[in-house]
C-alpha cells in the first residue's frame, strides 16, 4: 500500500457510517476499560476479569437460546456474577483445581447454549458463539453505539463518584475500615462495575479477549508512574489509543478482525503486581 494510497485511505474511512459507529462505541469502551482496569489491577483483581469473560460468553448465549437479546444475558451474568464475588470477599478465592473446574463447566453451558441457539432458534446459523468470542464492534448501528458510549459515560462516572474511598481502600483496606470506610460494600459495588464493563467490552473484543482490554492498559500504566491520578489518565489514553488504532488498521486491512488488531495494538501485558504510593 503506498503513501498516497493509505491517506486515501483514512480520508474515507469516517465516510462509512459503520466507522463512525465503531469509533463511537469503542472510544466509550475504551475509556470505562481502561479506569476500571486500572483499580482492577490494583487492586490485584486481574482474575475477575478473566472468570467474567467465561461468563460473558454463557450469558449470551444462554439469553439467545431462550429468545431473548443477547445483550440482557450478557449484562445480567456478568453484573450478577461480579455482585456475588465481591459478595464472597476473600472467600471467594478458590485454588487452581476448583478454579479449572468451575470455569470448565461454565464453558461447557456456554456451548450447550450454543447447541440449543443454532439448532433451535437461528436455522442453522453458527455465527452467534463467534459473534460472542470475537466482538462484533463493526456489525453496531447507530442507536447501539450510542448506547455503549452512554452507558460507557455512566459506568466511568460511577467509578469517578467512588474512586476515592477505592484508592483507600485499595491500597490499605485496615486502615481504611478503622477510619470508617465502607470497605465491603465499595468491593462488591466495585465488582459489579467490573462486571457492566465486561459486558461492555465484549461488543468490542469479544469475551475472549476482554482480558486484554481491562488489564493491559492499566499494566502499562503502573509501570510508567507510581502515582494512582496519572496513572488512571495513561490507563484511559492507552486503552483508547490502541483502540481508535486497532479500529484503523482494521479498515485499512479488512482480512485483520478489529478485535486482535486492538489488541495486538496493546504495548503491555500484565505479570506483576502493581507498587502503587497514595498521592
Amino acid at each position: 500500500m503506498t503513501a498516497e494510497t493509505a491517506d486515501t485511505g483514512l480520508t474515507a474511512m469516517f465516510d462509512h457510517p459503520f466507522m463512525q459507529h465503531a469509533f463511537i462505541a469503542g472510544t466509550g469502551i475504551a475509556l470505562a476499560a481502561g479506569l476500571v482496569g486500572y483499580f482492577l489491577v490494583l487492586r490485584a483483581q486481574v482474575f475477575t476479569a478473566d472468570a467474567l469473560s467465561h461468563v460473558a460468553f454463557t450469558g449470551a448465549l444462554a439469553a439467545l437460546a431462550t429468545g431473548v437479546d443477547a445483550r440482557i444475558g450478557l449484562f445480567a451474568a456478568t453484573i450478577t456474577v461480579g455482585f456475588a464475588l465481591g459478595a464472597l470477599g476473600s472467600r471467594g478465592h478458590a485454588d487452581d483445581v476448583v478454579i479449572g473446574s468451575v470455569f470448565a463447566w461454565i464453558l461447557g453451558l456456554g456451548v450447550l447454549f450454543l447447541t440449543l441457539y443454532t439448532t433451535h432458534r437461528s436455522s442453522g446459523n453458527g455465527t452467534a458463539g463467534v459473534t460472542v468470542l470475537f466482538g462484533s464492534i463493526f456489525g453496531l448501528d447507530a442507536s447501539h453505539a450510542w448506547e455503549a458510549a452512554v452507558l460507557a459515560a455512566l459506568l466511568c462516572l460511577a467509578v469517578i463518584v467512588i474512586g476515592r474511598p477505592l484508592l483507600f481502600a485499595s491500597l490499605d483496606q485496615a486502615v481504611a475500615a478503622a477510619r470508617g470506610v465502607p470497605v465491603r460494600l465499595l468491593g462488591v459495588g466495585f465488582l459489579g462495575l467490573v462486571g457492566a464493563t465486561a459486558a461492555e467490552a465484549t461488543q468490542a473484543v469479544g469475551a475472549l479477549l476482554l482480558l486484554g482490554l481491562l488489564a493491559a492498559p492499566a499494566g502499562t500504566a503502573q509501570r510508567l508512574t507510581t502515582r494512582p491520578y496519572p496513572g488512571m489518565w495513561i490507563s484511559t489514553s492507552v486503552a483508547v489509543a490502541v483502540t481508535w488504532a486497532g479500529l484503523t488498521i482494521s479498515y485499512l486491512a479488512p482480512r485483520i478482525p478489529p478485535s486482535f488488531a486492538i489488541l495486538w495494538s496493546d504495548p503491555a501485558s500484565v505479570d506483576s503486581e502493581p507498587e502503587v504510593r497514595c498521592p
